[in-house]
């Protein structure tokens, strides 16, 4: 796949996550996915694979997750997303990073962005 279906994937997922239909955000995850989450809270590291994704989800919709994307950007298997986050009754900008294999499968997320929200919400 290409930079623009990779974009047009990420924008479906994005769409499907902010409506809470799980199933179509999960369509194009790749089943050894690996999401990363930074900081220093109960939710830091590495889950690798769909199931630990949709529990990942399930923990950052617990601490009242949104995210509204304002920009994709997109360059071979990368997308970045733009995005404004609500947690926690807070609002900040961050960026995602996703990376997509040749099947148009997203095979790797990382958030790069200030932990700091998610570090008092999901405090350790």
């Amino acid at each position: 796949m290409g930079a623009q279906e990779n974009k047009q994937t990420a924008q479906a997922a994005y769409a499907a996550f902010s409506s809470g239909d799980a199933e179509g955000a999960m369509r194009n995850i790749d089943d050894s996915i690996e999401w990363t989450v930074r900081g220093d809270n109960a939710l830091t590291g590495t889950h690798k694979g769909k199931q630990a994704v949709g529990e990942l989800w399930g923990k950052f919709l617990g601490g009242g997750f949104r995210t509204a994307p304002h920009d994709f950007i997109a360059d071979g298997d990368k997308v970045v997303v733009l995005t404004t986050v609500q947690l926690g009754g807070e609002t900040v900008e961050s960026a995602d990073v996703l990376t997509y294999n040749g099947s148009g499968k997203l095979v790797a997320f990382d958030t790069l962005g200030d932990p700091t929200l998610a570090n008092r919400v999901f405090a350790t």
